[in-house]
Order: structure tokens, then C-alpha cells, then sequence
């Protein structure tokens, strides 16, 4: 995807003449309805929503190559959230189905830019689940997104319309791709991927467009993802974790899995990815304290917005954008 960046800049600086829109108008109360939409169906299947967290000592370090922000918090440095994947496993100690409308930054390359679906800001609805199995949690997220499109269809059909939007609702079950799988049709389809390694963005995009309803690809081989995803005890190197993508070329939506929850195998995986476990001590405390065991997702709610309206651009799809590489208002 080509960008003009010079006129991104002055689009995204005068976003306040651009939010009057009709266009505008249409996709933020799109946006509305599917929050209000997944906040039902969270509370329907007994879910308690908690508050997320905006900075701590740590964050969650498995964001492909995307920079964390660190702040001075009364002579400590602190990091502004990417992700509040480790208090999930605090919370679910307390109530066993949490989620929460989670802010997180990331300063992504700037080349992040041309995939149109990377913002440096972003909101993110995370969830976890005691003593579930990834399995458990890939049939929550399908129905959930059924739930979520089905309403939306139902209630933001003018919206639709205006903006041109023929949005499906997807039949349950979903298609499931192993990592193996998906990298093999990848290496059909002409591109060059090492097994071991996180599937590129424009490889995702490529296998994204592929469907025409979303699917999951799981099993990602423990070299890919960070030292929280649970390795299966019963097959060394192979992670219980999934991504859904969207259809259409949409890419990436979701993106979860078991949690390790024992110390020393947290500590081994620190270990081995470079993290110092001495910045992550509460957490590590927590575990030798004992946690339960848990599965979890993140669905971008931007992202999830792009989908339903079906807007070329992240940028698009959220009030107030932050995109890589570009300051604006």
C-alpha cells in the first residue's frame, strides 16, 4: 500500500474539519455499537469488566519490533503499556473471567505506515479466562465476533449502507490453519518464510485475503512469540497460542493463548528471549506465589472498526489517530 505521507500529515492535523463528516459519523457510531455489542456478550457469558492499567515497571515485550515508551515515575522508570497481558494473570486470580478496554502504545517502525493497520496508539479489549484451554477461549472469540458483526449488521445497517460496506456474518466454527499449515500455503503462494519465525505483514495480508470468512492459524512455534505463551508439555517447541485474522486482506484481529504460570519456567523463557527477569519482580513474586492456570485474547478495537466498515486505513477507523512515524494533533 502506497502512503503520501506529506498528505497524511496535513490530513491527520486537520482531522477536526475531517470528524464532521458524514463519513466520520457513520464509522464512530459503527465503532460505538460494536463496543456496546462486545461488552454484552462478554457480560452474557459471565465476564466482569475490571480496569486496565497505563503504566508499571514492565509491559509486555512481545510487540514485533515496535518500541516501548518509557516515563519518569517519581525517579523510576516506568513503561506506558503495550499491553496489559501480565495484570490479566493477576486478575483472573480474584475473578475467574475479567476483561477490560485496555489503552496501549507502541512507536512502531515507521514502515509500519504502508500496512495500513498499525497505529503507535490504539485501544484493545483483552479478556482472560481461569483454567481455560486455548481451544476454549479460539470458540469464544469466534462467537464473539459472529455476535459482534450479526449486531452490527442488524442496528448499523445505514451506516453500512453509507459507506458502502456488504459486511457477512461469518458460520461458526471457523476455519483453523496450524502455523505449519499457513506457512506452507504461504510457500505455495511464492513467499520465502522460515519456519520458527513470526509470519511477516504482508505474508499475513496475502493469507488474510485468501478468505472470505475469518480463520485462525495456531501452534506457533515458541521462537515466534514472547516467554507468557504456554508451551505444550507434550510437544517441545510448539506454543498453545493462536491468531484469527480477518478475511479480505483485513490481517491480523485477535491474537492469544494458554499462559505460562509457573516460576521456573517463566524464568527459563526470560531467559532465553534476553528479558532481565530483575525489571519483572512483582511478577515473577506473583508466580512463586502460585497463580491459576489461564487462556486469553486482544481483539483491536480500531482494527476490528476497519473490518466492519470495511475502510482501507486504520487512520480511518478511530477519532483521534496516532499513525507511526507522523505527529499529529
Amino acid at each position: 500500500m502506497r502512503i503520501d505521507e506529506r498528505g497524511l500529515e496535513e490530513e491527520l492535523y486537520r482531522r477536526y474539519l475531517e470528524i464532521r463528516s458524514p463519513r466520520m459519523r457513520a464509522i464512530l457510531r459503527v465503532q460505538d455499537e460494536a463496543l456496546s455489542a462486545l461488552r454484552d456478550f462478554l457480560r452474557g457469558e459471565g465476564f466482569v469488566e475490571i480496569l486496565a492499567p497505563i503504566i508499571g515497571p514492565v509491559t509486555d515485550p512481545g510487540i514485533r519490533g515496535a518500541k516501548q515508551v518509557t516515563i519518569d515515575y517519581y525517579g523510576h522508570p516506568f513503561k506506558v503499556m503495550s499491553s496489559m497481558i501480565l495484570y490479566k494473570q493477576m486478575a483472573v486470580c480474584s475473578l475467574r473471567k475479567v476483561f477490560a478496554l485496555s489503552p496501549n502504545v507502541r512507536l512502531e517502525p515507521p514502515e509500519a505506515l504502508k500496512t495500513g493497520r498499525h497505529l503507535a496508539e490504539f485501544r484493545q479489549l483483552d479478556l482472560e479466562v481461569a483454567e481455560a484451554t486455548y481451544h476454549e477461549v479460539m470458540d469464544l472469540a469466534e462467537r464473539m465476533l459472529r455476535y459482534v458483526c450479526a449486531r452490527v449488521r442488524d442496528r448499523c445497517g445505514e451506516e453500512l449502507e453509507f459507506l458502502g460496506r456488504d459486511l457477512r456474518v461469518p458460520a461458526v466454527p471457523f476455519k483453523r490453519l496450524s502455523y505449519r499449515e499457513a506457512v506452507d500455503l504461504l510457500r505455495g503462494e511464492g513467499f520465502d518464510i522460515d519456519y520458527g519465525v513470526e509470519i511477516p505483514w504482508d505474508a499475513e495480508e496475502h493469507l488474510s485475503a485468501m478468505f472470505d470468512d475469518p480463520f485462525f492459524v495456531y501452534d506457533y512455534p515458541k521462537t515466534a512469540r514472547g516467554f507468557y505463551d504456554r508451551e505444550d508439555p507434550e510437544r517441545k517447541g510448539i506454543l498453545r497460542d493462536f491468531d484469527l485474522l480477518y478475511p479480505e486482506g483485513f490481517g491480523e484481529a485477535i491474537s492469544g493463548g494458554e499462559r505460562e504460570y509457573e516460576y521456573e519456567r517463566v524464568l527459563e523463557r526470560m531467559r532465553r528471549t534476553g528479558e532481565d527477569p530483575r525489571a519483572y519482580g512483582w511478577y515473577l513474586e506473583m508466580l512463586k506465589e502460585g497463580i491459576v492456570p489461564s487462556a486469553g485474547f486482544g481483539i483491536g478495537i480500531e482494527r476490528l472498526t476497519r473490518y466492519l466498515c470495511g475502510v482501507p486505513k486504520i487512520w480511518e477507523a478511530v477519532p483521534f489517530p496516532k499513525v507511526p512515524g507522523i505527529p499529529s494533533p
